[in-house]
């Protein structure tokens, strides 16, 4: 090599050099952080909430509107819900002592309950109504129900229905159920004169039993719903602020019209 060439042959060198040794002095420059795990959360449901959460009758599968909001969450709060089946009237209690990070199941917001849970901000609002068979002619309305005075209304036990009923009508002609299914048979069984259920839970099994069922006209006063969370649970802000940003960006409208549409029929869904 001459003394020409060198000189050119140092230029070339330099930055080489340099990026091995900047490579050497900062190894993980290249490599990106792995992303944290997904923490698991645990999700209580009741499975027999048509169209909130159920048991789908082909496949065995379990489905609803809980299922498909829960995973949505997860997607943008970087967790993974682990669903657990439990009997409503355990559901608020099972919260309160932290059996579970929180539920849903169409839980109505109420100053009762926020003494023993706390609530996310409201994510839908309800109205209350009647169900009665399709073939029911003898009352059209809650005016007329009540004014029936050998009607009897059934509600499930626990629920803000139980108590709207007593109010409408008085305790007497209130009959108190464990589940909803057991509150569609008894009606279609003629047991019961009709039920009092939310405006979009009685959707749902108007749409598997339309031939059965119908929903009067009217409702009592809205009520919200929220998600429900032990004391101080830190996971409240964070969902909160996840339903604010899938209002705003269409996501919760998009799943509630999924499922809470009027003529929506829940696939696989029970037929009583």
């Amino acid at each position: 090599m001459t003394p020409l060439n060198r000189p050119r042959l140092f230029l070339r060198l330099v930055p080489l050099l340099a990026s091995v040794l900047l490579a050497a002095c900062n190894p993980r420059a290249s490599a990106p952080e792995p992303a944290p795990a997904a923490r698991k959360v645990t999700f209580a449901v009741e499975n027999g909430y048509v169209p909130f959460n159920f048991i789908r009758t082909d496949t065995r599968a379990a489905e609803g509107w809980d299922y498909d909001i829960a995973a949505e969450l997860g997607r943008r709060l970087n967790f993974t819900p682990a669903f657990r089946e439990i009997a409503w009237d355990s559901m608020i209690q099972g919260i309160a002592t932290g059996q579970f990070d929180l539920a849903g199941n169409g839980i109505t917001i109420t100053e009762e309950r926020a003494r023993v849970v706390d609530f996310s901000d409201g994510y839908m609002t309800v109205n209350q109504r009647l169900l009665v068979r399709r073939d029911e002619a003898r009352f059209t309305s809650l005016t007329t129900f009540a004014a029936s005075p050998a009607a009897r209304v059934g509600a499930q036990k626990g629920n803000t229905n139980y108590t709207k009923a007593e109010a409408l009508v008085g305790s007497a002609r209130v009959v108190a159920f464990d589940g909803f299914g057991e509150l569609i048979q008894a009606l279609l069984n003629s047991d019961l004169d009709a039920v009092l259920i939310d405006d979009v839970g009685g959707q749902g099994y108007v749409g598997t039993n339309r031939e059965k069922l119908k929903l009067l006209e009217g409702g009592l006063p809205g009520q919200d719903l929220g998600f429900i969370f032990p004391k101080n649970s830190p996971l409240r802000a964070e969902v909160n602020r996840a339903l604010a940003a899938m209002r705003a960006d269409g996501t919760l409208a998009r799943i509630n019209g999924k499922w809470f549409a009027p003529d929506f029929v829940p696939p696989g869904a029970p037929v009583y």
